[in-house]
């Protein structure tokens, strides 16, 4: 009776072993391993317009059901799965937001022909700062399909607030957006000389038109001269309801032809090396530069001697038109940056530790140390070009304010998270090139309803802790860069103003440059 009742027991041991053993090996395969590629596997900028994998950035599926004019909320763990999954909550810090199965298309119709015989030539001044000039010049290649015209090189801004003398070929790669171009525009470097002394119409375009404006007004300019000369650059072609074609030139243009110089790409990408190497990593688009504030009028957190002499600047810079600014009205409708102390706190309340690796993003900070020393006792890993690179390698490039904003560009762009206290020029460029090539996270910052936040805790009758941090994730939860389609006029609105309301076309190409695969076609349906 023993030898039985013995073996029965042994026979038990054995299958428990065997069932705990199990249950480890199920619960280590479960923990999720975050994977951030190596530098040597970062791509070069310009080649990586391609749609992230579903391995490579482990998409999560979206919820049918809703409606593409909205972002969706990242998905929550449940508190069964959080006991297998303890690094979950870090994870979501870093995971792309839902991508909704969109991916790049901007290959143009059956219809579209290579450009016709050429009515005469397009001259360009590209006006603004680096981010502005890009969209402008994307525009008026589109126009010069439109028009039927052989587009100049555009001439680059040089007497804009930062002076740079930079030419387009120190800038862009030349050579590549001309051959890139060759099937939509034919793009020359200079202007034959048989035509330099003629006579030429100089005409500002009139904002946000639509094509029947070029083909009428400007198309008819022809007949009289041979050259046409566009004064400035920015926001002359309508965000919306344009030919298909059209936008997805846009978009060619953009993302496609619009290459960096490769001086200036390979300097970004050992940026972009030296930043991995911490780990992931936000960069972090600071606006708090001497001109931002100046132009905007915000003085919250600065001196009486601050603040005066950025009123000085503002009166004494003549194309900025608006002179008297109320600071505090400013701040409460969410037109100011944030301060670098704000973001701080911002950053804090989302979830990201102190460890977490920050790229800044930005040119000289107004007033130095003393408005990032919050910011930095918080983040003690706050990294800039000038950190992680010698002066001799940014020596090329530091008397070029643009040139110097291409390599913040390149690094936001290829950044985990990428995070901007303003909504200026940049963070628009760079939220939309992210969501181009795969909806990577952008977080935008609710300004207006962060102050009012931010004020309570100035009056006390608010602490940091988990009470702020829930208000604040909860504002955020649909501000994460996922897929959606681009916003349209503030309703109500009229005339220009109703142009300026709409999103711009360079923020969210969605939906005329990314399309959407078939549920019955994803990788999860074929399971």
């Amino acid at each position: 009776m023993q030898r039985p009742r013995r073996r029965a027991v042994l026979v038990m041991r054995k299958l428990l072993t065997c069932t705990m053993c199990s249950m480890a090996l199920v619960a280590v395969l479960s923990v999720p391993v975050q994977i951030f590629p190596s530098s040597r596997d970062v791509p070069i900028f310009s080649r990586s317009h391609r749609l992230p994998t579903q391995g490579e950035l482990r998409f999560r599926r979206p919820v049918p059901e809703q409606s593409l004019t909205q972002e969706l909320a990242p998905l929550r763990w449940s508190k069964a799965h959080r006991l297998f999954h303890k690094t979950s909550a870090l994870d979501a810090l870093w995971n792309p937001p839902p991508n909704r199965d969109f991916f790049p298309c901007t290959a143009p119709s059956l219809n579209y022909s290579s450009p016709g015989k050429s009515r005469g030539y397009l001259l360009v001044h590209a006006n603004g700062g680096l981010n502005q000039m890009r969209a402008g010049i994307c525009d008026m290649v589109a126009i010069a399909r439109i028009i039927n015209a052989t587009l100049v090189i555009p001439e680059l801004d040089k007497h804009s607030f930062w002076k740079d003398s930079s030419k387009f070929s120190d800038i862009f790669d030349e050579d590549h957006f001309i051959n890139s171009l060759s099937n939509d525009v034919k793009v020359i470097k200079n202007l034959p000389k048989e035509f330099s002394t003629i006579t030429r119409a100089v005409k500002h375009f009139r904002s946000w038109s639509g094509v029947d404006y070029y083909r009428d007004e400007i198309a008819s300019m022809w007949k009289d001269y041979p050259v046409i000369r566009a004064a400035k650059s920015d926001s002359r072609l309508a965000n919306n309801n344009l030919p298909s074609d059209i936008q997805k030139l846009r978009c060619r243009a953009c993302y496609e032809a619009l290459r960096f110089a490769p001086k200036i790409e390979a300097m970004g990408k050992l940026l972009v090396d030296r930043m991995r190497s911490y780990g992931p990593y936000i960069a972090l688009h600071l606006r708090y530069e001497k001109d931002m504030l100046s132009f905007s009028g915000c003085t919250h957190d600065l001196s009486p001697a601050e603040a005066d002499e950025l009123r000085m600047i503002r009166e004494n810079t003549s194309y900025w038109k608006v002179k008297n600014i109320d600071p505090k009205e400013q701040r409460s409708k969410g037109r100011c940056p944030l301060t670098p102390k704000e973001v701080g706190i911002f950053l804090n309340a989302l979830g990201y530790p102190s460890s977490t690796p920050i790229y800044i993003a930005s040119g000289d900070i107004y007033g130095g140390e003393s408005h990032m020393s919050d910011l930095q006792s918080r983040y003690p890993l706050l990294m800039r070009k000038e950190l992680l690179a010698s002066s001799e390698e940014l020596e090329p490039f530091v008397h070029h304010a643009s040139q110097m904003a291409a390599l913040d560009y390149i690094v936001s762009v290829e950044s985990y998270v990428f995070i901007s206290s303003y909504s200026g020029n940049m963070a628009r460029a760079v939220e939309g090139h992210r969501r181009f090539l795969g909806h990577r996270r952008t977080i935008s910052p609710d300004r207006k309803a962060l102050v009012r936040l931010f004020d309570k805790l100035e009056q006390g009758t608010m602490k940091e802790g988990d009470n702020l941090a829930t208000r604040i994730i909860e504002l955020h939860k649909q501000r994460q860069g996922s897929a959606r389609k681009r916003k349209g006029p503030i309703s109500g609105t009229r005339g220009m103003d109703r142009f300026r309301s709409e999103e711009a076309f360079y923020v969210n190409p969605l939906p005329d440059c990314l399309c959407q695969r078939q549920q019955s076609n994803s990788l999860e349906d074929k399971k």
